[in-house]
């Protein structure tokens, strides 16, 4: 179950960089999904940062599984994941959430077999 851990976190710590350097840059693809359901783009580079911060963190965990800055960036990433699919939920956009539901599931998975 370790290799499964560790290949779940370094898909979701990629996911996450990638996903943070997009709304960070500004990026009309990156803030897509964020303008669709109502957030404002400063709020969204906010996200960006955070989820680049997360990404790191994750890749930190790879190399120090017992640390705790490994297991604080797992459950960030979970928590903006749930604020993704509220905010999507009450602009009743469910339709474009499946991305944060799919991560939401792989961050919940990781926390359990970890």
């Amino acid at each position: 179950m370790h290799l499964t851990h560790n290949i779940l976190l370094g898909l979701l710590a990629v996911i996450f960089l990638v996903s943070g350097l997009f709304k960070l840059s500004g990026n009309p693809k990156g803030l897509e999904g964020t303008r669709d359901v109502g957030v404002g783009d400063n709020f969204a580079r906010l996200v960006g940062v955070l989820e680049a911060i997360f990404a790191i963190g994750m890749i930190y965990a790879l190399r120090y599984p017992d640390s705790l800055i490994g297991w604080l960036a797992i459950l960030g990433g979970w928590c903006t994941m749930g604020g993704a699919v509220y905010a999507h939920s009450r602009a009743n956009k469910m339709k474009t959430a499946y991305p944060a539901i799919v991560l939401l599931i792989l961050l919940s998975a990781v926390l359990v077999i970890g």
